[in-house]
């Protein structure tokens, strides 16, 4: 088995109540795919957008799951999981039901034009690494940084947990 964390985000209800009924039904889908196990998920966190300011809050989560389906074929179970949501891309950045980026796979460095490991941007993103670092404390990513020491430097921007 595997590991691997993905990245959950919502600032759209859809056909749920709120996002946050989107990033929890999102839970639930990725612990039914198959050769999967959901084994840890953080607390909601409510962020701003970033990239393109006008729009909701985001709701985000972070899961770690144990799997055997590669890299490759989780990717495309967590789009489909997306798209069943109601996922659309009219633009970069645009308020989305649900969003849903594979992060880390085991110590997986891969560089290919439709799966980047770990995720080029969770560095950047307190969103990402606060939840992470909630369920993984110990985790150090592939470039030797430890999650926690990453998720310090967004401890006072405008993320806060919800429960």
């Amino acid at each position: 088995m595997s590991k691997a964390f993905v990245a959950l985000g919502s600032n759209l209800a859809g056909n749920l109540d709120s996002p946050a009924s989107q990033v929890i039904h999102a839970f639930q889908a990725i612990e039914q795919l198959p050769k999967t196990k959901l084994i840890k998920q953080s607390s909601l966190y409510k962020s701003v957008p970033v990239g393109y300011a006008d729009q909701p809050d985001f709701i985000n989560a972070v899961v770690e799951i144990n799997t055997t389906l590669s890299p490759e074929i989780l990717l495309e179970a967590l789009l489909k999981i997306e798209i069943e949501a109601g996922r659309e891309r009219p633009f970069a950045n645009a308020p989305r039901v649900l969003d849903l980026d594979l992060l880390l796979y085991d110590d997986l460095v891969i560089n290919k034009k439709k799966l980047t490991l770990p995720h080029p941007r969770m560095h950047e993103r307190g969103f990402v690494l606060l939840p992470l670092a909630e369920i993984a404390p110990d985790l150090v990513i592939p470039n030797g940084d430890s999650v926690v020491k990453l998720a310090m430097l967004y401890m006072n921007l405008d993320i806060s947990k919800l429960s």
